[in-house]
């Protein structure tokens, strides 16, 4: 292998494990999930064109997760200073009581990775990506490069997954349903589109939001109130789509924007490509 292998390197869990297609329907998990804490999507809402420019955001966040783990470093580098940037320059008011503060707050910073990463996890293993639990921890280890990026100190950021279990039951009491949140329920169900477009989204669309929102944790559900659906359903359905999307080869995939997995094997040779049977024990 020659040339910068990037912040994660191609011997990362990450490295492989991004690969997969199941990372969409993870990205829009973690949307709904990030959704729930309400000073942290206030600042989404208040910052930014989400209903009308919500395409844009998840594949500006598509590009950056790719550019962070298949980049150059200098890539990942300058893609996390410009989020640091941005993040610097916005604030929020909460409408109660008429605080303003910075939407880079570590507190929300911290809620809007973890939600993130969390999910990532949670779809893979649970749709059939193989990973030991020794990996899947390693994989939270890993991303404390990605929070550092954004602005957070890796040492605040859960590392493991008792870890992460631990932090998710402690932000339960400040997670609520509120007005913005529900705003971003309504838009995932039903995102704007071409008239023309409605059948493809009612057929394909509507199914990754479902069972994005599907694959969620209970309390998330009883927040948003509606009923959880049984979790072996659940789990049946994303193996099954998880089987679907990889019988489409990979290079295929991998030709969709932003296409940073070609790049990258183009820059270090044909022996990166990502793969599970790599991750490892």
């Amino acid at each position: 292998m020659t040339g910068d292998p990037g912040l994660f390197t191609p011997q990362s869990v990450t490295w492989q494990m991004h690969g997969d297609p199941m990372m969409w329907v993870a990205g829009v998990r973690a949307l709904y999930l990030q959704a729930l804490h309400p000073r942290a999507v206030r600042g989404v809402m208040q910052n930014s064109d989400f209903r009308r420019d919500a395409w844009g955001r998840l594949l500006r966040t598509a590009d950056f997760v790719g550019t962070i783990t298949y980049g150059t470093t200098e890539a990942a580098e300058k893609a996390g200073a410009r989020v640091r940037k941005i993040h610097r320059m916005l604030s929020a008011t909460d409408p109660d009581t008429g605080e303003r503060y910075p939407v880079d707050e570590p507190e929300l910073l911290l809620w809007v990775h973890c939600a993130e990463i969390d999910s990532y996890l949670h779809v893979a293993r649970r749709s059939g990506y193989p990973l030991t639990d020794a990996a899947a921890d390693r994989y939270l280890a890993e991303h404390r490069v990605s929070a550092r990026l954004v602005g957070l100190d890796p040492d605040a950021v859960p590392a493991d997954r008792a870890a992460m279990a631990a932090y998710f039951e402690k932000m339960r009491p400040e997670l609520a349903a509120g007005d913005d949140a529900r705003a971003v329920d309504d838009f995932l169900l039903r995102p704007p589109t071409h008239p023309l477009l409605v059948p493809a989204r009612a057929l394909l669309w509507r199914r990754v939001a479902q069972l994005a929102y599907a694959s969620l944790p209970p309390y998330a559900h009883e927040l948003y109130g509606r009923r959880a659906p049984r979790p072996a359903t659940v789990t049946r359905e994303l193996r099954a789509t998880g089987t679907l999307l990889r019988c489409v080869p990979a290079r295929l995939r991998w030709q969709l924007p932003p296409g940073h997995i070609l790049r990258a094997m183009a820059r270090l040779g044909p022996d990166t490509r990502p793969a599970p049977y790599k991750v490892g024990p």
